[in-house]
């Protein structure tokens, strides 16, 4: 039977401070931890038996398997290691768990491979935000750091993108295949700032005709259509 000891650390790996001082996050499911460890993540250990999985899991149906992997390390400086050759995503204070992970997951559908957090950006590394993404955070790459001082450090002229209300529509700009595309808040946006650095601004239209319509798209809906009509008209 497993242990009181483990499972109050296991428990721990829900907050951020326990994935701080352990350095370990949680995984559910046997994809989910299937593609972490075919990607190279180090697992420290894994729980199958049905009753330890029901203690330990942070689902309301828990998957089978759980197990806890090693943080990655990111060592190198963002800047020196951006790929300017694609496109990338850089997320301005994205606060729900859920649209982190459906990000990080559209972005992997969309062959995206690199994500830049502000430091007020979610954790990427909670249960909720590694479940919502299905596997997919296996497979990209992603980086909190300062986003004016990455912006900053970019090529002159290089293409960021901010889909703002003052943009011009996203489906009669010219789009290239390499760029920054900027996500924000989820109920301010990107923050004044940061808007400094886009020298390309984009418009998701609102199509919907008479009576009263919502103010603004959610952002994992946004995100998505945005790399959508980017990967139409620039694919791989």
């Amino acid at each position: 039977m497993i242990s009181k000891n483990k499972i109050k650390l296991i428990r721990s790996l829900e907050t951020r401070k326990g994935r701080e001082k352990t350095g370990l996050f949680v995984a559910e499911g046997p994809k989910t931890v299937r593609d972490l460890r075919e990607a190279g993540f180090r697992m420290e250990e894994a729980f199958d038996d049905p009753d330890d999985v029901s203690r330990l899991s942070f689902l309301k149906h828990p998957q089978g398997l759980l197990a806890t992997f090693r943080i990655p390390q990111r060592g190198q400086d963002p800047a020196a290691a951006f790929p300017t050759a694609g496109l990338s995503i850089a997320l301005d204070g994205v606060q729900d768990p859920g649209n982190l992970g459906t990000i990080i997951r559209t972005a992997d559908w969309f062959g995206i491979r690199h994500i830049y957090c502000s430091r007020e950006t979610a954790d990427c590394w909670s249960p909720k935000v590694v479940q919502a993404t299905m596997g997919s955070i296996a497979r990209v790459s992603i980086v909190y750091t300062d986003l004016q001082d990455l912006a900053a450090s970019l090529p002159d002229r290089y293409p960021v993108y901010a889909t703002l209300l003052d943009g011009s529509s996203i489906y009669t700009e010219e789009l290239t295949p390499n760029g920054l595309i900027l996500m924000g808040n989820e109920g301010s946006g990107i923050s004044p700032q940061l808007r400094k650095t886009a020298n390309r601004r984009l418009l998701i239209p609102n199509f919907a005709q008479g009576g009263s319509t919502p103010d603004s798209l959610n952002v994992a809906v946004a995100t998505a259509i945005v790399c959508s009509e980017f990967r139409r008209r620039t694919p791989r």
